[in-house]
């Protein structure tokens, strides 16, 4: 898989703002911070949204609250301490400054804090993530054996391909045919790991669509139909194996 994602001229929606956080928490011994959003009924099965390079931006955190609004305790982690990118550039040694095993570390300790709330009604996460998130969803769930189920959004793998052979969780995956950061030829040797590692059968689905088409914050990219599609794909994914 290719190292860098969309270097197409774009910014974040939340360009000049800070972080969008509203929450603090414990992980692994060190603050860290997020952003969380609660169903209208108070309560809910767990799911963690997982940023893009550009950090947690308003569009992050907008996904975060469509969640809760389907019903969802939503935990968005903010992996860059409250930083967020301006430019493409500045996004990619960002990503670049957060190790892996790092990013992985912050977020096995978000699961920690979600599902140690006594809002979260499941015993298990779901995953979805965008961009750099996208790959940090594979990479969570290839250790976290707590997510059920793991759905990449154009889910950028930075180095290794991960080790699956723990991996316990449904994936679904959604890429753009159009995207150059990540060939839809690559598609199938992440697949084929997968399934030879674990056993389990990756559906991931292939839209007429640039990279990062689900960001309605960028109108250079975003496409209404694939996201409307995406959307509603992995709400049902989730629901079928959200435990």
């Amino acid at each position: 898989m290719a190292d860098t994602p969309d270097t197409t001229p774009g910014t974040p929606r939340s360009t000049g703002r800070p972080a969008h956080q509203n929450v603090t928490f414990d992980s692994n011994g060190t603050p860290a911070h997020g952003y969380l959003a609660l169903p209208p009924g108070g309560s809910g099965p767990a799911v963690i949204v997982i940023q893009e390079w550009w950090g947690l931006t308003d569009h992050i955190a907008d996904v975060a609250d469509r969640f809760a609004a389907e019903g969802y305790v939503a935990l968005a982690p903010d992996l860059y301490g409250g930083n967020v990118a301006h430019d493409s550039d500045e996004a990619f040694r960002m990503m670049q400054d957060l190790p892996v095993e790092r990013g992985v570390e912050l977020l096995s300790g978000a699961v920690d804090h979600l599902l140690s709330l006594p809002e979260v009604t499941s015993g298990s996460v779901g995953a979805v993530g965008f961009c750099m998130g996208g790959g940090f969803v594979l990479y969570l769930a290839a250790k976290d054996q707590r997510v059920s189920a793991a759905v990449p959004f154009y889910g950028v793998i930075q180095g290794e391909v991960p080790d699956f052979s723990q991996l316990k969780a449904k994936i679904l995956g959604h890429y753009g045919a159009r995207d150059e950061a990540i060939p839809v030829e690559t598609l199938d040797g992440l697949r084929g790991a997968i399934k030879e590692q674990s056993g389990i059968d990756a559906d991931f689905r292939v839209y007429p669509a640039d990279h990062a088409f689900f960001n309605d914050g960028r109108p250079e990219v975003h496409d209404p139909e694939a996201s409307r599609q995406a959307w509603e794909t992995t709400l049902e994914f989730l629901r079928s194996h959200q435990k």
